[in-house]
């Protein structure tokens, strides 16, 4: 198909690894970038549901041959964009590092991706996304009073990864575009989970600063540093989950005074007990009061109550439900593609929507189509196979 979205003409290459590196490539490519993966020869080929991996094409080089080397650096004179996600030094033993890199195309935008960043104490150290909202004091925040909840690898991989990511590589694109050089964006998942958390981290702050105010909501004041005693950790009565009468759970988020007194009027709650919304020391009681409540119906029950009201509420749906839920089927937020159901592109462009670019590649099965449209000759192509950098 032929390439759509606002980052149609970007030329990014994504030398293989695993997490927010594709991720982020999955991103650009869903908004029309051309993305060309550099696979390792003989590395194993992604399946039809690497969803990650959607978009691009794929070449294998043997990058420890000189030929490989310098077919890599061919294709980066090339790009626009270079991506990846490997241990700091890794790239520059391949020879394949920023200054070389940069030295050959002054306009490249160098995206490095790890866990820890470029430079500091642990970034030789593995790592996976726990680890990563551990340091930044994440993990610490989300969960139970008694212990932290692991909130699958969204807030780190992805979220403070994959789109910071993302970001600083478009941002460094507009710099170009506006006369710039390129330049490397080191982008640590310690970092964005960090920036991720600066509302948290102001409510702390304000919380050595300023004694309890009761006349706003999210802004009460204080933020206490231990789980399940804030607004939206699961400490407040009006901002969790509850389960039902048929063991399934929904999500309320009646935040703000109006939407509280919706939250009471609705579920007709003796307003003796819960007008003073923001007095924490009767949260634990109102909210056993609630679970009683919400275990006495179905989630159904609850839907046809509460859905589509001022409550803010949503039932809590699984993987499987979520795509068939009404208002996802209405905005087409799930697609069916290549047999299976998955997300769409996101977000939504007026006058240049993304699309999905294609299905995962098979390792190396790009080779010819894909080096040709970059620029090797027949030729060339033949030599790198026959000296087996291909």
């Amino acid at each position: 198909m032929k390439a759509q979205g606002p980052l149609r003409g970007i030329r990014v290459l994504e030398f293989t690894g695993m997490g927010p590196a594709p991720f982020c490539a999955m991103l650009l490519s869903d908004m029309g970038a051309e993305v060309l993966r550099v696979d390792r020869k003989g590395g194993m080929d992604c399946d039809t549901f690497c969803v990650e991996s959607r978009g691009r094409r794929s070449v294998a080089l043997d990058l420890k041959k000189p030929e490989g080397c310098e077919a890599a650096l061919r294709l980066i004179s090339r790009a626009d964009v270079l991506l990846e996600g490997f241990r700091p030094g890794v790239m520059e033993r391949l020879g394949l590092g920023p200054e070389i890199a940069l030295a050959v195309n002054p306009a490249l935008i160098y995206g490095r991706m790890t866990g820890w960043g470029q430079s500091g104490p642990l970034a030789q150290s593995a790592g996976h996304d726990i680890n990563y909202i551990a340091l930044a004091g994440a993990l610490h925040a989300i969960g139970t009073a008694e212990r932290p909840a692991i909130p699958l690898n969204l807030v780190g991989d992805f979220g403070g990864g994959a789109l910071y990511l993302a970001m600083g590589v478009l941002a460094a694109l507009l710099h170009v575009r506006a006369g710039g050089g390129g330049q490397v964006v080191d982008c640590a998942m310690v970092d964005g989970v960090a920036s991720l958390l600066g509302m948290i981290y102001g409510h702390l702050a304000r919380a050595h600063t300023s004694p309890l105010s009761e006349d706003s909501a999210v802004n009460s004041g204080t933020w206490q540093d231990k789980r399940a005693s804030n607004v939206i950790d699961g400490g407040a009565h009006f901002y969790n989950t509850y389960e039902c009468a048929d063991g399934r759970q929904i999500a309320i988020a009646s935040i703000e005074p109006a939407f509280y007194a919706e939250l009471i009027r609705l579920l007709e709650l003796p307003a003796s007990l819960f007008d003073e919304q923001m007095d924490r020391d009767s949260w634990p009681a109102l909210q056993a009061h609630l679970t009683e409540l919400f275990l006495s119906r179905t989630r159904q029950d609850w839907c046809e109550l509460l859905e589509g009201t001022d409550v803010c509420f949503a039932p809590v749906l699984s993987l499987e439900e979520a795509p068939m839920h009404p208002h996802n089927l209405f905005r087409e937020t799930f697609i069916e593609r290549d047999g299976f159901i998955q997300p769409a592109p996101a977000p939504r462009f007026s006058e240049t929507p993304g699309a999905i670019q294609g299905p995962p590649p098979r390792c190396g099965a790009d080779n010819r189509e894909a080096l040709g449209d970059w620029g090797f000759s027949d030729v060339e192509i033949a030599v790198l196979e026959t000296c087996q950098a291909l």
